[in-house]
């Protein structure tokens, strides 16, 4: 058999890695030679990866990261390109995608568990949105993160949801209006990322912030970022009205119960997550 003949019948690799080190799972991007554009299966893989891990009790927080130079370079548009074929010209396909690629998105949000993304590369349209629907984010100093649909004709509407709840209007607008490469130091400056790393140590600094909040009470993180979520949506007097529900029920869980004994004695918590 030629080496030729191998790659042939060769199984094709997963564009979803997973792994669990300790209670953190990582999922890992694995479309190397498509750049980790996000194609229909990879959607769907993390979509079931994540709704796999909402009543997994193992799974305590979840680092999204990548293989090869690029993070992910957006939707895979030879895909998308390939069903204008299609007797509708593409629009149903088109609609089932976005609305997949957007359910997804919305199941990080949603996950009652942190989600860190570490950035090694390049992230762009659809892969600045999924960096932007992360709780956290790790970027290498060699990342570089753009919004450029608007360079091929097509506006990035969806990634425009997550960026514009992540960063100041004017810089949303700027980034998505002209599609220009922002640095890392400048993501972290308008707080797309939460830190820059050397190139090459983003996954471990992610793990690290990662396995910092897997420490905590689950329950309370689970409350805590449901919270931070909904409230960002109200108005101020409807966000400190649900807030401090939110905090009276908090107030009556046995973590919060053990975690203020805790403290008063100088000891250190022992959670149940509950």
């Amino acid at each position: 058999m030629t080496s030729q003949t191998a790659r042939a019948s060769a199984p094709p690799s997963p564009v979803l890695l997973r792994e669990m080190k300790a209670s953190v799972a990582v999922l890992t991007l694995n479309r190397v030679e498509a750049r980790n554009s996000l194609s229909e299966a990879l959607i769907a893989e993390l979509d079931t990866a994540l709704r796999e891990f909402q009543d997994d009790a193992a799974v305590r927080a979840v680092v999204i990261a990548a293989n090869g130079s690029a993070f992910s370079a957006g939707h895979d548009m030879k895909e998308l390109t390939a069903r204008r074929a299609d007797a509708d010209r593409g629009r149903a396909y088109f609609a089932e995608i976005m609305t997949a690629c957007s359910t997804m998105m919305q199941a990080i949000v949603h996950l009652p568990k942190p989600v860190v993304a570490a950035v090694q590369g390049v992230a762009t349209a659809a892969g600045c949105q999924l960096v932007a629907s992360c709780d956290l984010a790790i970027a290498s100093e060699a990342a570089t993160f753009a919004t450029p649909g608007v360079d091929i004709g097509l506006f990035c509407s969806t990634p425009m949801v997550a960026l514009s709840r992540n960063i100041p209007r004017k810089l949303a607008m700027e980034m998505l209006l002209t599609g220009e490469p922002i640095s890392a130091a400048k993501a972290r400056d308008i707080g797309l990322v939460n830190y820059v790393v050397a190139a090459g140590t983003e996954r471990d600094r992610a793990m690290e912030l990662a396995q910092k909040v897997a420490r905590k009470s689950a329950y309370t993180i689970k409350i805590g970022k449901t919270a931070f979520y909904r409230q960002a949506e109200m108005s101020l007097a409807g966000a400190y009205r649900y807030a401090a529900e939110v905090m009276t029920e908090n107030m009556m869980a046995r973590d919060a119960e053990e975690g203020i004994g805790a403290f008063i004695e100088k000891r250190e918590p022992k959670w149940q997550d509950k």
